[in-house]
């Protein structure tokens, strides 16, 4: 059996940001521009999520499935406005949903994150 690899972990969320098993990446918690305008945490989250697939030697070429979470479900046209800018066609399966975020910063925090599956193969 292969063995996993766990990597860049917090310990004071108790969350591994890279689980690396088989021939998948499973990437987490990808956030970024907290506070700012909806567009620009998209954006963030999705350079944080290339900075992270660049530690493993991946490219956005190699995600095969994103979760999007939103505070305001109504902001997906700037996701796929995002995703087009960001995929060159080859769009990743996708999954949105709306949730309260338990952040600091409240209504004025977090509005945008991603989840994001990769293949290593």
């Amino acid at each position: 059996m292969r063995k996993i690899v766990r990597s860049d972990i917090n310990e004071d969320w108790v969350h591994s940001g890279i689980v690396e098993a088989g021939d998948f990446a499973f990437l987490n918690y990808c956030v970024g521009n907290v506070g700012q305008p909806v567009e620009n945490q998209i954006n963030g989250a999705f350079d944080h999520l290339e900075r992270r697939l660049k530690s493993i030697g991946l490219t956005l070429e190699s995600v095969v499935k994103i979760d999007c979470m939103f505070r305001d479900i109504w902001d997906i046209p700037l996701l796929e406005k995002v995703i087009k800018e960001r995929f060159n066609g080859k769009y990743p399966a996708r999954k949105s949903i709306q949730t309260e975020f338990s952040h600091v910063g409240g209504e004025d925090g977090l509005h945008f994150q991603l989840d994001a599956i990769a293949f290593k193969g």
